[in-house]
């Protein structure tokens, strides 16, 4: 963490426009309700400008539309959750990567490991990997034989990146992810499964961030791509041959079935569940704990949410939801004996 900064400094590294004492110093973010005289804290919503009367922040970041409404220092910025996050990495810098490989690495004579690089104690590089300037291969990794990890890339503890695979510049994966596992490919044998072999590889971008114990299958025959910018949050499931497009945003616990194709700039939220050979265009929004059993073609936000309800509601009305083809039967039957043809 550096040392305090003035309000008239953040503004001369960020911009935004300065309103009060532009000497008060901050050293540290914090949110509305613990903040203290030495934090600064950002309102993005209006919904939260009733705690602007409490806050103890010493000073606050808001829109322009909101300025009259605090009486701290404040930063006026256009889109203060943007800035806010500016401000958190100005105090909290990404640590620098200190090279060197541990005596207790391993690394195969074969791989090419920049000198810039740092390999961490217990980690494994394999035959013909390259590890780019400037990565960092953190405690217990793991990279498979002519894997790839690209300049200024992260694999923090215990992160695993399969024979091949590739991980690109500036990008990090989180502890626990699998990268570039077998995808779930079988087929029939009479009453036995016979496993197809998985010969595609997992290509993850430039600056690409894979949450904790997320998984990445390998591609089936063609790879497995999340293109460059893409978020992804912990406890994720991407099958095999899936394609995610640029910027796009997967919270936590999505599971994506294997050659679903999606699109730039979407966002996923939490626990979806996304079928297998779907597509969905550039920009759609997909809301938490929706089940997508079909493609997406025009861009928007998508819900198939079932409302929480008390039990005994919630099950009456899944027994209505069970009759309701039913119900619709014989509301046709009694449209065609009034009018004596089907209702459009």
């Amino acid at each position: 963490m550096r040392g305090p900064l003035t309000l008239s400094e953040i503004a001369a590294q960020l911009g935004g426009r300065v309103v009060g004492d532009s000497k008060t110093q901050v050293r540290q973010i914090g949110s509305l309700d613990r903040a203290t005289a030495e934090q600064i804290s950002f309102v993005a919503q209006r919904r939260h400008v009733p705690k602007l009367a409490h806050t103890r922040a010493g000073a606050i970041i808001l829109a322009p539309a909101m300025e009259p409404l605090a009486a701290i220092p404040r930063i006026v910025a256009d889109d203060p959750a943007l800035y806010f996050a500016r401000v958190a990495r100005l105090f909290n810098p990404r640590p620098r990567c200190e090279p060197g490989i541990d005596q207790a690495a391993h690394v195969d004579p074969r791989a090419a490991v920049d000198a810039s690089a740092r390999v961490e104690t217990g980690a494994s590089i394999g035959a013909r990997a390259r590890i780019g300037p400037r990565a960092w291969i953190g405690a217990g990794c793991y990279v498979g034989e002519g894997a790839e990890v690209g300049e200024d890339a992260r694999l923090y503890p215990t992160a695993v990146v399969y024979d091949d695979c590739v991980i690109g510049a500036r990008s990090h994966v989180h502890a626990g992810a699998v990268i570039g596992a077998d995808g779930f490919g079988y087929a029939r044998n009479g009453e036995r499964w016979d496993a197809i072999p998985q010969i595609g590889r997992a290509l993850v971008g430039d600056d690409v961030d894979v949450g904790a114990n997320t998984t990445i299958d390998r591609g089936a025959i063609d790879d497995t791509v999340i293109e460059n910018g893409v978020k992804l949050d912990n406890q994720i499931q991407i099958g095999h041959n899936v394609r995610i497009g640029a910027n796009t945003a997967i919270a936590a616990c999505v599971g994506i079935a294997g050659s679903t194709v999606i699109g730039k700039n979407c966002e996923i939220g939490g626990a979806a569940m996304i079928g297998g050979h779907l597509r969905i265009a550039d920009g759609s929004r997909v809301s938490a704990a929706t089940a997508v059993s079909g493609s997406i073609l025009q861009p928007g936000t998508y819900t198939g949410i079932f409302p929480i309800d008390d039990h005994a509601s919630w099950l009456r009305n899944a027994a209505g939801l069970r009759r309701l083809s039913k119900l619709l039967d014989r509301v046709r039957a009694l449209e065609k004996r009034l009018f004596g043809k089907e209702a459009p």
